[in-house]
């Protein structure tokens, strides 16, 4: 009875801790492009919104962690990576942008 408990106990953290690694979990905040002093501040929002500069819009997932972001004036998709305080921005066409986290 014990060893199933603990069983239970280990997959329950298990999935907690696969669900706090989800991009949509750790896009949120603040993010520039690296090395360019005037790049867009690009800031999402736990709810799905997201502000580039003074332009609102919303973003969404998809599979193979793509990123939509929409905005009044343009529709945007990439293929993002996200490792520690870093997040590349892959676009089809093979460009790549890599942002920081800024506080």
């Amino acid at each position: 009875m014990i060893a199933r408990i603990t069983a239970l106990f280990g997959a329950g953290i298990l999935l907690v801790a696969a669900a706090c690694d989800r991009p949509q979990d750790r896009i949120v905040g603040k993010w520039k492009v690296q090395n360019d002093a005037s790049a867009t501040v690009w800031e999402f929002s736990p709810n799905g919104a997201v502000k580039a500069g003074n332009t609102a819009g919303k973003y969404t997932f998809g599979d193979r962690s793509r990123l939509k972001i929409q905005t009044p004036s343009a529709t945007f998709v990439y293929e993002i990576e996200l490792k520690d305080d870093t997040m590349i921005w892959r676009e089809p066409s093979g460009a790549r942008t890599e942002l920081k986290r800024v506080p």
